[in-house]
């Protein structure tokens, strides 16, 4: 990337995902939010994420906890392309699972 190029969130975020845990431990408290529950996000987190009020963030299960990420922003165009093949190839998926 050269000098004076703008970097997307993604961009960052891949590149400051790397370094989340060996830089930031933060312990968050659940709160009640009318009939749910939710965690508030300190400044340095959402600034480490580059994300601010409003945006959306991708929540991940992973072997070793819960990732926090910015979502990819083709994401869902992705998966309107697989679950159109899906459908189109149902049978054959449906043998291959076999």
């Amino acid at each position: 990337m050269g000098a004076g190029a703008k970097r997307s969130k993604r961009d960052i975020a891949v590149q400051c995902k790397k370094c989340y845990n060996a830089r930031m431990n933060t312990t968050l408290k659940i709160t009640k939010i009318g009939n749910s529950a939710g965690i508030i996000l300190p400044k340095d987190v959402l600034t480490h994420l580059q994300s601010e009020l409003g945006d959306e963030l991708t929540l991940t299960a992973t072997p070793r906890g819960i990732e926090l990420s910015v979502p990819e922003d083709d994401f869902e165009e992705q998966m309107r392309v697989a679950r159109e093949i899906m459908r189109k190839r149902k049978r054959a998926l449906a043998e291959l699972a076999k």
